[in-house]
């Protein structure tokens, strides 16, 4: 296992600590326990949740998605509680028990604008003017990062089909994560009929993320494929020969060559579009004959703070900038990875409206 894992996970214990130091100190204020009760209490979930959190670890038993629950059920309490502590202090501790009746509804009410932002997803418009000629403008239908599985599924293709009709766009891109690392889900939820009814005159095109590569990629590509979606492995096609779509693999591909090498056959005289899941190269491409990036990958962090470390992390995180030779844009995603909670993002569709000069 690679270093920087170790280090996470060593990071997500460490915040477990805190969440349920925070946790246990609020119910205890709460329930206005005693003394010894707050330490019985503390003792408990200390020793149950981390048992928990470490034999999921170590694999010894099977809960992913419930530990990464109650972790974020923890971080949305912890959020609660400072921000019912701040009103707390604010008040100078007169009314507190106003507080302990609006606790219940700051967390749950948090709870449920997450799941909300994880299901509701937002239309984002935005135009651009290349510096290459087109013949006419373009309405280019983005959506990443769908991660169909348990959670996700028929009900939100259906939605994202009909968006991409009522915006009547000309093409659809998909920068990867289209499945939640496998296609059990998938085939068991018959979902292919729902993947099947996103249409659009010039084609739909995908590229696999880091979850479509974790060991059934090939099985990934024939479904996609077979919902009538071209799935561009390291490939450039060119499209009515008015511009180009090149799909790059995620770089757990280990053989994917470069975008450079990808460019060498392609006539960049003309607009070209890449599908790059991961943003992390952006700095490069911007040097190079690319005119439009869409990346995901990010989830903008999906669950606040993350956002702050996906900011730190990439050069362009979430949104759309020009930089350099090209136009750039990074995607929270319509889907959710893992848990149907988001908080300080959105699941997203944009679209866009590119001209030419």
């Amino acid at each position: 296992m690679e270093l920087r894992y170790y280090f996470t996970y060593a990071a997500v214990f460490i915040f477990l600590q805190l969440f349920l130091y925070s946790f246990t100190r609020t119910l205890g204020w709460f329930f206005n326990l005693s003394i010894t009760k707050r330490k019985a209490l503390t003792l408990i979930s200390y020793l149950v949740v981390n048992a928990i959190f470490l034999l999921q670890l170590a694999r010894v038993i099977s809960a992913f998605r419930s530990v990464a629950l109650l972790l974020a059920f923890l971080l949305f309490a912890f959020l609660a509680s400072i921000f019912t502590a701040f009103c707390y202090h604010l008040m100078r501790k007169k009314k507190s028990h106003w507080l302990r009746i609006a606790y219940p509804f700051i967390l749950f009410g948090s709870l449920g604008l997450g799941v909300y932002n994880a299901y509701v997803p937002k239309v984002i418009h935005q135009t651009i003017i290349l510096d290459k000629p087109l013949d006419k403008p373009l309405r280019i239908g983005v959506a990443s990062d769908f991660h169909l599985g348990k959670l996700f599924g028929g009900k939100q293709l259906d939605k994202l089909a009909e968006i991409f009709n009522q915006e009547n766009v000309d093409l659809i891109l998909l920068p990867g994560d289209i499945m939640d690392d496998n296609v059990q889900a998938y085939i068991a939820e018959n979902m292919r009929p729902h993947l099947a009814k996103l249409k659009a005159p010039l084609g739909v095109y995908a590229t696999l993320g880091n979850h479509d590569f974790f060991g059934q990629q090939e099985l990934i590509t024939k479904e996609i494929e077979a919902a009538g979606i071209k799935v561009l492995w390291d490939q450039a096609v060119e499209i009515g020969n008015q511009f180009t779509i090149i799909g790059r693999n995620d770089h757990l591909y280990k053989k994917r060559p470069t975008t450079a090498e990808l460019l060498q056959n392609v006539n960049t005289q003309k607009p070209v579009f890449l599908m790059d899941h991961r943003p992390d190269e952006i700095e490069i491409h911007s040097t190079l004959p690319i005119d439009l990036q869409v990346s995901g990958h990010t989830h903008r962090g999906q669950i606040f703070p993350a956002n702050i470390v996906t900011y730190l992390m990439y050069r362009l995180d979430y949104g759309y900038e020009k930089i350099g030779n090209g136009h750039f844009v990074v995607t929270s995603g319509y889907g959710f990875w893992g848990i149907p909670l988001r908080l300080g993002s959105q699941s997203e569709v944009w679209i866009l409206e590119v001209k030419g000069k």
